[in-house]
C-alpha cells in the first residue's frame, strides 16, 4: 500500500446556524465552491488532475440535495474537472470523506482528491431530511435515542456533574478564544464573500469569550422534559436498569453549538505530489471505525481510536495532540478518562462547544486545525475522532512529514 498524505487544508469560518446567522444567506454550494477555488489557487493546482471531490454532508435535502459535491465543483471549476460524491456517515462524515480519499490514494485508485464537507444548518435544519432515526416506532424497537439524552446517561453512569460539564466547556470556550487571539487559525481560514466580492464573513462567530462556569450554570438543562415526559427515560432504564434515574446536565452551553461552515483537504500521492511541485504537510498513518450500543451511542471515539492505534502500532501515550469532537462534554471527558489522555494533549484550542458543529464538514476541519497545530507547536503525531449518530465511531491518526 502507498502513503497517502495531506497536501492542504482549509476551511470556512462557522456562522451560527439560524436566520440572523452571517452565513444564511450563502448556499451551501457557493461555501463549498468558494473553498474548492481556494485550494486550487493555494497550490496552483490543474484541476483536471483531480480523480474526485468526495464531500459528507448529512441532511441531504433542499440546498444540500443532488450531490453537493459534483455541483460545487462545476461552479468552482467549471468545465469537465472534479467528478463528486457526497456522502453521509452522520456527524462523521467529513472525516470519512477524508479517509475514504486516503484509501483511494493508497490502493492506487486515485492519484489526487479533495475531500471534507459541508453543512448549512441555518438554511437545511437538522433532521428535515427525515428518515427512520426519527420514527418513534423505529428508536422503540432498535434501541435509539436522542443523542443529549445518551450525553446525559453516560454524565450519570460516569459520576460527571453538572458542575463539572460546565467546567469543561467553560474551558473549551477559553481555549477558542485564546486560539483566536494568536491566530491560530489564520493558515486555513478562507473568508466567505458574496457574488460582488465583499466579505459576509471572516472570523468564526459562535464563540462567547468570557463564558464562566458560573454563566452555565444558570442555564436550563436542554433534554429533561424530553427524558422524563416522552418516554426516553423509560427505554434508556429498558437498557440500563441499574441507572435508577438520569441526571440530565447537558444544555446548550456545555454542547456543540449549530453553524454553518465547509472544510476541505487535498489528499495525494507522493508521486503526484512530486509531478505537481507539491509539499506534503502530514501522512494519513491509519483510521478506525467502531459500531456501539446505540442507546449509549456516544462512545464510539474509544473503540475507534483503539482500532486506528492498534493498526499504527501505538499507545496513546505516542500521541502528541487530539481533537475529539466536542458534540457533549462529556464526551471528551469520557474519552480521557478511558485512554488516560492528559486535557493539555485534547482540544488545545477549543473544540465545537465554543466553535459549533457543521455536522457534514466538522471531521475535515478538526483535521485541519489538527494539523495546523502539530506546525504551530512542531510535534509529530496527532488523532482525530468523533462520535457518531446510531452509535458509532470515527478516529484518524496523522504525522507530519
Amino acid at each position: 500500500m502507498a502513503d497517502a498524505f495531506i497536501y492542504d487544508a482549509c476551511r470556512t469560518p462557522r456562522g451560527k446556524g439560524k436566520s440572523s446567522g452571517a452565513l444564511y444567506t450563502v448556499r451551501p454550494v457557493d461555501l463549498l465552491s468558494q473553498l474548492l477555488v481556494a485550494l486550487r489557487d493555494r497550490g496552483g493546482i490543474d484541476t483536471a488532475v483531480v480523480d474526485d471531490v468526495i464531500m459528507g454532508c448529512v441532511t441531504q435535502a433542499s440546498d444540500q440535495g443532488s450531490c453537493v459535491a459534483r455541483l460545487a465543483a462545476l461552479q468552482a471549476w467549471g468545465g469537465l474537472d472534479g467528478p463528486g460524491v457526497t456522502l453521509n456517515r452522520f456527524c462523521g462524515s467529513g472525516l470519512e470523506a477524508v479517509n475514504q480519499a486516503a484509501a483511494n490514494v493508497a490502493a492506487g485508485f486515485a492519484d489526487l482528491v479533495v475531500a471534507g464537507g459541508v453543512e448549512s444548518m441555518s438554511r437545511v435544519p437538522m433532521g428535515s431530511d427525515g428518515g427512520a432515526i426519527f420514527d418513534p416506532e423505529f428508536q422503540w424497537k432498535v434501541g435509539s435515542v436522542p443523542q443529549g439524552v445518551s450525553a446525559d446517561l453516560i454524565a450519570t453512569m460516569r459520576g460527571f456533574s453538572r458542575g463539572d460539564v460546565d467546567a469543561y466547556a467553560a474551558e473549551s470556550q477559553r481555549r477558542a478564544a485564546a486560539a483566536i487571539e494568536r491566530g491560530a487559525f489564520t493558515n486555513s481560514l478562507v473568508p466567505v464573500r458574496d457574488m460582488s466580492g465583499l466579505s459576509v464573513l471572516e472570523v468564526d462567530e459562535h464563540p462567547r469569550p468570557g463564558t464562566t462556569a458560573e454563566s452555565l450554570s444558570q442555564l436550563q438543562a436542554s433534554f429533561a422534559m424530553m427524558g422524563r415526559q416522552f418516554g426516553v427515560d423509560t427505554l434508556v432504564r429498558r437498557a440500563y436498569p441499574e441507572v435508577a434515574r438520569i441526571d440530565h446536565v447537558h444544555h446548550a452551553g456545555n454542547s456543540s453549538g449549530i453553524v454553518d461552515g465547509a472544510a476541505a483537504l487535498l489528499v495525494g500521492s507522493q508521486e503526484v505530489g512530486q509531478r505537481l511541485g507539491l509539499t506534503p504537510r502530514a501522512r494519513i498513518r491509519s483510521i478506525g471505525l467502531a459500531s456501539t450500543e446505540p442507546i449509549i451511542m456516544l462512545l464510539g471515539p474509544m473503540p475507534a481510536s483503539r482500532k486506528a492505534l492498534k493498526r499504527a502500532g501505538m499507545e496513546p501515550s505516542d500521541i502528541d495532540l487530539y481533537e475529539v469532537n466536542e458534540a457533549f462534554a462529556v464526551v471528551p471527558m469520557t474519552f480521557m478518562e478511558e485512554l488516560s489522555v492528559p486535557h493539555d494533549k485534547v482540544n488545545v484550542n477549543g473544540g465545537a462547544i465554543a466553535f459549533g458543529h457543521p455536522l457534514g464538514a466538522t471531521g475535515a476541519m478538526l483535521l485541519g486545525t489538527l494539523l495546523d497545530e502539530l506546525e504551530a507547536r512542531d510535534l509529530s503525531t496527532g488523532l482525530c475522532t468523533l462520535c457518531i449518530g446510531g452509535g458509532m465511531g470515527i478516529a484518524t491518526i496523522i504525522e507530519r512529514v
